[in-house]
């Protein structure tokens, strides 16, 4: 008698790999195991640190949400869409479940059990290359291209202290070290060394590791007469080794070499001297691999001399960033380093500016980034945005203070352009004098956006309230930041025609779902990620944000987080919108790193499945908000 359950299991699964490499029969043996299950919104599947399930699970509708829990903030790391496998940690650690598998809509799952699927592993070679791969590459396919989704994500680490990124970055390491066995002479062991240009030499027994000869050895125990050249490794070599797993992270190598007061950490299989050897870890890595984190690049900018300086700091970010996206660090965390490193950047051209014209400001100023940098959300060498304003001066003082102010904002904006970020195509500039002027002018300028709005410069004005004070006198911010919010309170007219102006972009989706592309010019056929599907969720949020004069607040992911706090009736869409938002930045970023572009224009064609999937699945909470945004704005305000 036929299962219909199983069989639909089967004509689900037969499609995907590692499913698509068993026969028929044998996926409808496995099926008739297996299990539909049905999740509600926000219904947990398995929670971090529950004991790991007899099954393992695939996704057939809706989207579950893995996220980790740090000081009671659960933070989204990766959502599983149709098809993604999720809960085959049973597989590689016996150990509880590192995070909580969560639905993010209502969702089927199956469950396919464990010890029904474990035989297959052994007698079908491609299944089992294919958990292999996806262990070793941490993806939940290794054969979709590009951005294939994340399978074992729920194994990373997470810290809850964003600033020590490096402890989410596993190290690089000599891989098949040089070794020796224990009754070998240290003469031709030392040779050994010398020849081959290394600081060390792992001995072993029956493959596993007992103990390890450095140079220090050698100088501390050979060069002082201590011992004889002639003796055997057994009698000079460190033991027992210090071990460590493949994955260890640059931070725990280090915090490992202080507490034993080691220079080399041996890396087995496993992270025992019960494994064979895999690599070797010396302090000459962990030092080369702190010169690519979040501290040393702050140092460095500080001590920058020149904008060649800073262009190398700028440089060594891109593989920081390229990095914490391959180790499936959250982007909305990759963002808060990025940005403070950025600032740090355009502070760093503003001292060496001020030095430059060799006289010091005639009276305090503010430098504020505006747009994307105002947003802290400038991952890639995109335009650079920003403004300067000054504290007020007499009438017969002010062209001269804004000429110095314009010659220091030309040399500021020089510099950055050598770092990579090209000055805004839109004259954007605190160089343009039209936006380098007094505290009061600059009131006059947000009185004029906000109180008598106009349709064709409210794109523009909107740009400006996307701003991030980064250099100068406080007292100016609070000034100009405590007019913009007296100002903009209860403004109907000012709000509506932020709202006309969201509405305009509509979601990125055609007939029949398809995405709308590019139907002509250079980039034809390509998905703008920008202008179709980041900018509509930009300007929604600002729009919303203000409404609720949330000045200081700019980041497009952080004011959903802020919204979805203060209006709880609406927080799960807010939740969406964030998480629409990063899984968007993911992809602008990843695209820009690959061809070293600004990451505006995705090639569908390059897209696995999966990820169009998860693409298309970002589009809904755009027209939820932009919905919303219809309903709660009278457009008709606008006269």
């Amino acid at each position: 008698m036929k299962n219909p359950v199983a069989q639909g299991i089967a004509d689900f699964l037969k499609h995907s790999p590692p499913f698509s490499s068993l026969d028929y029969a044998d996926l409808m043996h496995i099926c008739e195991q297996s299990k539909v299950i049905y999740l509600e919104k926000n219904q947990v599947l398995f929670k971090g640190g529950d004991a790991t399930h007899p099954d393992f699970y695939i996704v057939k509708d809706g989207a579950v949400g893995l996220s980790l829990t740090s000081d009671a903030e659960e933070t989204l790391i990766d959502k599983c869409d149709e098809g993604d496998i999720l809960g085959l940690r049973p597989f590689f650690a016996k150990n509880d479940y590192l995070m909580t598998a969560r639905a993010r809509e209502e969702s089927i799952v199956y469950a396919i059990p464990i010890e029904a699927f474990r035989p297959f592993i052994t007698q079908n070679p491609k299944v089992l290359e294919f958990l292999l791969e996806s262990f070793a590459s941490q993806t939940r396919n290794p054969y979709d291209k590009e951005r294939s989704g994340k399978l074992m994500a729920e194994n990373v680490i997470f810290s809850d202290q964003v600033a020590d990124i490096q402890y989410f970055q596993p190290i690089k390491y000599t891989r098949n070290p040089i070794t020796a066995n224990a009754d070998d002479i240290l003469k031709f062991i030392a040779k050994t060394m010398s020849n081959s240009a290394v600081g060390s030499v792992i001995i072993h027994e029956d493959h596993l590791p007992i103990g390890i000869i450095t140079d220090r050895d050698l100088r501390s125990k050979i060069a002082t007469g201590l011992m004889s050249i002639e003796a055997p490794a057994r009698e000079v070599m460190t033991s027992p080794v210090i071990t460590v797993p493949e994955n260890i992270s640059i931070a725990e190598a280090q915090m490992l070499m202080l507490k034993h007061n080691v220079a080399h950490l041996c890396v087995t299989k496993d992270g025992t001297d019960k494994s064979t050897v895999s690599g070797i870890i010396s302090e000459h890595d962990v030092v080369a691999a702190q010169s690519n984190t979040p501290g040393v690049l702050l140092k460095q900018t500080r001590r920058a001399a020149n904008a060649k300086e800073l262009r190398y700091v700028r440089e060594k970010l891109t593989d920081l960033i390229q990095s914490s996206i391959d180790n499936l660090i959250p982007i909305s965390h990759i963002s808060n380093i990025v940005a403070e490193i950025n600032i740090a950047i355009t502070r760093r051209a503003i001292e060496l500016a001020v030095e430059k014209i060799g006289s010091p400001p005639p009276v305090r100023f503010v430098w504020m980034n505006i747009g994307s940098q105002g947003r802290k959300e400038q991952l890639l060498l995109t335009d650079q945005d920003n403004a300067l304003i000054f504290e007020d001066v007499e009438p017969e003082q002010y062209n001269n203070v804004k000429r110095y102010f314009v010659e220091l904002a030309e040399i500021v904006i020089d510099y950055l352009g050598k770092v990579g970020y090209e000055p805004s195509p839109a004259k954007l500039l605190a160089s343009n004098s039209q936006w380098c002027k007094s505290l009061t002018d600059w009131m006059k300028q947000y009185d004029s956006w906000i109180n008598t709005p106009a349709e064709k410069n409210v794109e523009l004005s909107s740009t400006f309230f996307d701003f991030d004070f980064i250099y100068g006198a406080p007292v100016i911010e609070d000034a100009l930041s405590s007019h913009i919010e007296m100002n903009i309170a209860r403004n109907k007219k000012f709000f509506a025609y932020l709202a006309a102006d969201v509405l305009k972009n509509p979601p990125p989706l055609g007939f029949f779902r398809q995405f709308l592309v590019e139907s002509d010019g250079e980039h034809k056929d390509f998905f703008d990620i920008k202008s179709r599907a980041l900018e509509p969720l930009v300007d929604a949020a600002r729009l919303l944000a203000l409404s609720h004069n949330l000045i200081e607040i700019t980041n497009t992911y952080h004011r959903y987080k802020k919204l979805a706090e203060l209006e709880p009736k609406s927080a799960d869409l807010y939740e969406e919108c964030a998480e629409a938002y990063n899984t968007l930045m993911k992809f602008r970023t990843e695209e820009g790193l690959k061809g070293s572009s600004d990451g505006k224009y995705l090639n569908l064609n390059e897209l696995s499945k999966s990820d169009k999937v998860k693409l298309k699945n970002t589009f809904q909470p755009i027209s939820d908000i932009q919905d919303m945004i219809k309903n709660r704005f009278s457009i008709t305000s606008i006269k």
